[in-house]
């Protein structure tokens, strides 16, 4: 952004410091106006024909901007890819507890990549390891989604989960109705 002196325009449009338009003036006309409230001549839309400036404290202006970046980056969820690993002969207890930690990570809008990793012997036998991954998306099958079919490379078979927006959304408002429900059969 082009400040005071910076900025190149003859003409502009000014906009005073109450957020009213003064017109097109020349430059050093805004310049003398800002200078006159203490502040700064601010270009603020330098692809207009005239450009636009405002009249404006530049400092409180670039700390606003930044704190809105910010809170812009807070609000940001990014999606991450959570591995859960398991071998074709992991027991059903071992593979509930996995489960309820893949669930976790997609309730919480995250990505899920399920990796079956055979040894040895293992290996003659894939559809053992395709069954537990099956297995897996099962039992995700209520608020998440597999993006493609299992696949082969090398000694892994691997699958990424992704969490079904419309499916949590449901799950959200079942879980608010039934508590809605509860509240009224209490009364």
């Amino acid at each position: 952004m082009r400040v005071n002196r910076q900025i190149r325009a003859s003409n502009v449009r000014v906009i005073d410091k109450n957020g009213q338009q003064v017109g097109v003036i020349t430059i050093q006309q805004a310049q003398t106006l800002a200078d006159a409230d203490s502040l700064d001549l601010v270009e603020i839309s330098p692809n207009a024909q005239p450009p636009v400036c405002k009249i404006i404290d530049y400092g409180k202006f670039r700390y606003q901007q930044t704190k809105k970046e910010k809170e812009s980056k807070k609000a940001r969820h990014l999606v991450k890819i959570k591995e859960i690993k398991v071998k074709p002969n992991t027991d059903q207890h071992d593979l509930a507890v996995k489960l309820k930690h893949a669930r976790e990570f997609i309730e919480k809008g995250n990505k899920v990549r399920l990796t079956c990793r055979f040894r040895g012997r293992e290996m003659a036998h894939p559809e053992v390891g395709r069954r537990v991954i099956q297995k897996m998306i099962d039992g995700l099958a209520d608020i998440a989604t597999a993006e493609a079919f299992p696949k082969q490379m090398g000694r892994n078979l691997s699958v990424t989960v992704a969490p079904g927006v419309k499916k949590i959304k449901e799950k959200k408002s079942e879980s608010k109705n039934e508590a809605k429900e509860s509240g009224k059969s209490t009364v």
